[in-house]
């Protein structure tokens, strides 16, 4: 597949000022000709045209990063120690490298609070999810309880797993840090070490340091590392300093790295599960940040752990199996009898396929299952606050039955990416009086929205429903901005209204200093029926609904705060003897600081395409044209791109806008579009558009987007 290049009968220019002339001024006279029959006017300053000349020509792209049938990007392991030393950065590689930052949350992982530890195993993993883009998977199975847990492992029996990169964006996204899996099991684990761990120090640091660059290449977080296999004398003693060295890499390499050891292997190389802390195993735990335990465990196996590891107690993460294989307490939806010893004895806790939900119940009620599975273990999982600004989200999980886009459905059929979840709040229930719980039937953006579903209690004016733990100093300007739907009998009964807590101090204050502090620290933004000139953008669309949703914004002046709470109040209009039953959609929730909504957005720059793939089309008159697109865009002011399609024409004209995917960095590969098969002697043209979604969600214009103009033609006659 050759690339989009300088060069006779394809070349890529930038339109406007200071775009350069063509070096062959024949071909182009002869491109001309070819085309006579499109003349596009003068495209707008700082589109992209690219020339090209259709081929039939094979040009396929490597299989370890791209599906051989269609070449969509797929995420990939490593299978063996040659391939692990092997390893490469290689630009094909990009579509692996997560562009979302790890979000900063409190507590933090140094705090010693108990953590809990996510062990995702699931059919061999690398399933639906290896599909960088996303598929057209229905039921497919997500995780969004990220408020309850410290770390995130994706597991697979590969020797290399690389956590696919759908996995990093959503865990980041969300303050949660990914560790990949480094496993050696049965013989060929045991050559497998052999190879690196019994000779010198020069090939396990081999090892440590080919496993810290792919942690930082990709930038997820660091390993788990399972040796599942008995060690010879030599392996066994190197074992200790090669965890030290790939641990001491992967600070060095990853800021906030981890690397954690599987209760596996005693310090005289025979393989026999502990279940806990102790004297056989406690060399590999002190070479490295933690020990997630085997399953089979008892509480005397909790006390003795609690003991020996001391000061470090929280660094051991018992594991609870879900699908409680062997001799253990819990499983399945009685998973918190395992937490709850867990929590008494004071020890993190490392819980090992919770894709039991999934797998054993089944994928039809799985999100209802899937609340009611976290929902029991709430209790013993403590919470994390968000510490950054901007806040927005439309609560969307990454998966739906539809697309939408401003209330409105924009594609219909089932869509599956996990990089497209968005942050996700806080899922409380209490019984009988709230459930919180995922809507996919309707959304204001992407593919779901958040179903509130409650009642307010006779002789009681409202409820607050948290959504958000915050922990940060407020700005001196807030705006807030809230987008929903009031649903059921009693919608008429009922008003819903954003709520803002402070830490108690006896220094914050509402509006200006003169003011007094509101009690409990509660705070009600003020309404803006008609905002100011300056925010006409950001507020565009305040107190004007849209297919049902209303919407409304409120602005908040606070000195000297700290945030604590986000939440939604629902209140009744009139008093009553009764209880009043609920039900919201939340469709988008922003909490902005005022001081960054007044910057002007960039603009998406250098957009080019590459790696250009014609296909036969589906109709004889008909081309299928696959295509790499890269651009930039300043790093961590885009929430994702959505790419657009203008339409392929060879005739002057219009056509809609088609949206062909979303990325999450800076490219993507469109693949299978179906282009109009130009004649002879004639060039048609297509039209792509790159547009950013900022964090903030504030709409960008489009001369801020990024476009792409592909002539293209059939090759003159005579040529291959």
């Amino acid at each position: 597949m050759a690339e989009a290049q300088e060069g006779p009968g394809r070349r890529g220019k930038r339109a406007g000022p200071g775009a350069e002339e063509p070096a062959e001024a024949e071909t182009e006279r002869a491109g001309r000709r070819r085309r006579r029959s499109f003349q596009p006017a003068a495209e707008p300053r700082g589109t992209t045209v690219l020339h090209d000349t259709v081929s039939a020509r094979p040009q396929p792209l490597p299989a370890r990063h791209f599906d051989t049938r269609t070449t969509e990007p797929v995420s990939f392991f490593l299978s063996s120690l040659e391939e692990l030393l092997a390893w490469q950065p290689d630009s094909n590689d990009d579509f692996n490298v997560s562009a979302v930052p790890l979000a900063k949350r409190q507590p933090s992982l140094r705090s010693k609070r108990p953590r809990t530890l996510v062990c995702h195993d699931m059919r061999g993993g690398y399933l639906e999810d290896r599909f960088i883009q996303g598929s057209a998977t229905r039921n497919p199975y997500v995780f969004y309880h990220w408020r309850y847990i410290d770390i995130f492992v994706y597991f697979s029996h590969h020797t290399v797993t690389i956590p696919p990169v759908c996995w990093t964006n959503a865990a980041h996204r969300n303050g949660v840090p990914v560790l990949g899996t480094f496993i050696t099991e049965w013989t060929d684990g045991e050559k497998l070490c052999e190879a690196f761990l019994a000779g010198g120090e020069e090939a396990y640091h081999a090892v440590s340091e080919q496993l810290a660059r792919i942690a930082q290449h990709y930038r997820f977080d660091g390993w788990l590392v399972n040796v599942e296999n008995t060690l010879s004398a030599a392996a066994v003693r190197n074992l200790p300093p090669f965890l030290r060295h790939l641990t001491a890499q992967v600070h060095s390499a990853v800021p906030g790295g981890l690397v954690i050891w599987y209760d596996s292997v005693l310090q005289n190389g025979a393989l026999r599960w502990q279940n806990e802390l102790n004297e056989e195993n406690r060399v590999f735990f002190d070479a490295c940040d933690g020990l997630f335990t085997n399953y089979n465990w008892k509480e005397e196996h909790l006390e003795r752990t609690r003991g020996l590891a001391g000061p470090r107690h929280t660094d051991v993460y018992v594991g609870v199996d879900v699908f409680a294989r062997g001799d253990v307490i819990g499983g399945g939806f009685d998973t918190d009898k395992s937490l709850r010893l867990i929590r008494q004895h004071d020890l993190s806790a490392a819980i090992f396929a919770p894709g039991w939900v999934y797998e054993h119940l089944g994928a039809e009620n799985f999100l209802h299952n899937e609340n009611k599975f976290w929902g029991l273990l709430a209790e013993y999982l403590p919470t994390h606050s968000i510490c950054t600004l901007p806040l927005a989200t439309s609560f969307s999980l990454g998966m739906g039955t539809s697309r939408f886009l401003a209330g409105k459905e924009e594609e219909a059929g089932p869509w599956y990416d996990l990089s497209a979840q968005e942050i996700q709040p806080l899922y409380l229930e209490r019984e009988g009086r709230l459930s919180t719980s995922c809507c996919l039937q309707d959304a204001w953006r992407g593919g779901s929205s958040l179903r509130l579903q409650g009642t307010i209690s006779p002789g009681e004016e409202r409820v607050a429903i948290r959504l958000f733990s915050l922990q940060m100093p407020a700005p001196p300007k807030l705006f807030l901005t809230l987008l929903y739907k009031l649903e059921g009998p009693h919608a008429d009964e009922v008003a819903v209204a954003l709520e803002l807590t402070t830490w108690d101090s006896g220094t914050c204050h509402e509006g200006n200093v003169t003011s007094l502090p509101e009690p409990n620290g509660r705070h009600h933004p003020r309404f803006l029926p008609a905002p100011p000139p300056s925010l006409a953008k950001l507020l565009a669309a305040c107190d004007r609904g849209s297919h049902g949703w209303t919407s409304r914004c409120y602005e908040l002046d606070l000195q000297d705060c700290s945030l604590r709470d986000l939440s939604l109040l629902v209140s009744r209009h009139q008093p009553s003897p009764q209880e009043t039953p609920f039900t919201c959609l939340l469709g988008e929730v922003r909490v902005l600081d005022a001081a960054s909504v007044a910057a002007s957005p960039p603009q998406v720059q250098s957009l080019t395409a590459s790696q250009l793939w014609w296909q036969e089309g589906p109709e004889k008159e008909q081309l299928s044209l696959s295509v790499t697109l890269r651009w930039t865009f300043p790093p961590g002011q885009a929430g994702c791109f959505r790419v657009l399609s203008q339409g392929a024409r060879c005739r002057q004209g219009q056509t809609p806008v088609q949206l062909l995917g979303l990325a999450h960095a800076c490219l993507y590969r469109a693949v299978g579009l179906v282009v109009p098969r130009p004649a002879a002697g004639q060039s048609c043209r297509l039209e792509l558009l790159v547009e950013p979604v900022l964090r903030d969600k504030l709409p960008v214009d489009p001369d801020r987007w990024g476009r792409l103009v592909l002539v293209y033609s059939e090759p003159a006659h005579g040529t291959s």
